[in-house]
């Protein structure tokens, strides 16, 4: 491993992986179902543009992102590939939409109204609420739904593209009872609106844990998120399929040494005086901390990797800073300038994501999506 020279801190992307994960999905999946990533929220801590465009080059059916602000900034980017737009968009901002060609989610009564409205029409997908309890229309609303565009809404008729939903438990291969319950009230909502004439809509429900788990939850288009990423949704996923299908991780995070100092027994460390040393050792000081996403939670019991070997957190951790213990047998070799891995692989050792994530009592998700924007990403 190199060293930007320019660099404290940097996230590294691999694009061998992530092909990996992108084949894998495509053959999962078949010719006839449509790929599409999830790329919102920063592309889950992953760097919006830099695996949107990742994504773009492989040839990915479409994007997903959260907002209209992240869909116009990939089109100010050059990316032009069909996005979804998940999140709520402000009426307001419903001619960016139709003018950058960008498709939104309609998920309630209010919103189908103001887009009647709009001067501008952009592309949308109505969302289905069938057990997530979040966004979307119930079941029973669909009729009400289908009566409102074929009469005072009719003018959306020619911008109405696809009917999605969201499966909220499809993470265990054993358990899918209330998976299989939500895509009955979906399938019943789509013969609704084949009945009322609304024939070429995409259809599409599955995330990634749907995605793994059966052909059947494929429909027209899935919408692959954490999956893309080389992650797991869930341990029961892994621990089911892991034999057989094989994701890999495509980020790395790495930070330097900043400084090296000797510890003497009865030394405290950290804000506080958090810990105390019981022996002498030696520490470093990491240019890293909470507001990079390595979170305070950490404080003490988080590890990462220096040269190959574990050195646990000592003391609380910092806004910007983080102190390690060194262990004894490179302690001596360790100086300024050397990598320290945070997640990735070092030697033979590795750090996956999962593990700060269950250290400091959250998933991996939140972990990944909450790096902060700023550092860096290097394609690798």
């Amino acid at each position: 491993m190199k060293t930007p020279d320019h660099l404290r801190t940097w996230v590294e992307i691999d694009v061998r992986a992530a092909r990996h994960n992108y084949d894998t999905f495509r053959n999962l999946i078949g010719k006839r179902v449509q790929l599409w990533s999830v790329v919102k929220s920063n592309a889950y801590g992953h760097g919006l543009f830099t695996f949107a465009k990742i994504m773009d080059q492989f040839g990915i059916d479409g994007l997903c992102v959260d907002s209209i602000v992240e869909a116009l900034a990939l089109r100010r980017e050059g990316v032009q590939k069909p996005l979804l737009v998940l999140g709520p968009t402000l009426p307001s901002r419903y001619g960016d939409a139709a003018r950058q060609n960008v498709v939104i989610t309609i998920s309630n009564f209010e919103s189908l109204r103001a887009l009647a409205k709009a001067k501008s029409i952009p592309d949308f997908h109505i969302k289905l609420d069938t057990g997530m309890h979040r966004q979307g229309f119930y079941l029973e609303d669909v009729p009400r739904v289908i009566k409102q565009l074929k009469t005072i809404h009719a003018r959306l008729n020619g911008h109405f593209k696809g009917v999605f939903t969201h499966f909220a438990s499809a993470k265990d291969v054993n358990y899918p009872s209330f998976t299989d319950e939500q895509l009955k009230k979906y399938e019943k909502a789509l013969a609704l609106f084949k009945k009322a004439g609304f024939g070429k809509l995409l259809r599409h429900a599955s995330a990634t844990g749907g995605t793994l788990i059966g052909k059947k939850y494929h429909l027209d288009a899935v919408r692959v998120g954490i999956g893309m990423y080389g992650q797991w949704p869930s341990k029961e996923l892994e621990a089911q399929l892991g034999d057989v299908i094989k994701l890999k991780p495509v980020l790395s995070w790495r930070t330097v040494v900043s400084e090296v100092k000797k510890l003497k027994a009865g030394d405290y460390v950290g804000y506080d005086l958090t810990e105390k040393m019981p022996q002498a050792g030696v520490m470093a000081v990491v240019p890293i901390g909470y507001w990079h996403g390595f979170s305070r939670s950490l404080s003490s019991v988080g590890e990462v990797l220096v040269r190959g070997e574990r050195a646990r957190v000592l003391g609380r951790v910092s806004m910007d800073m983080v102190a390690i213990l060194l262990p004894e047998k490179n302690a001596k070799k360790v100086k300024i300038g050397d990598i320290v891995t945070i997640i990735g692989r070092d030697g033979r050792d590795e750090i996956l994501a999962s593990e700060p994530s269950q250290k400091s009592g959250t998933t991996h998700y939140e972990f990944l999506t909450r790096l902060n924007p700023l550092m860096e990403r290097i394609i690798s």
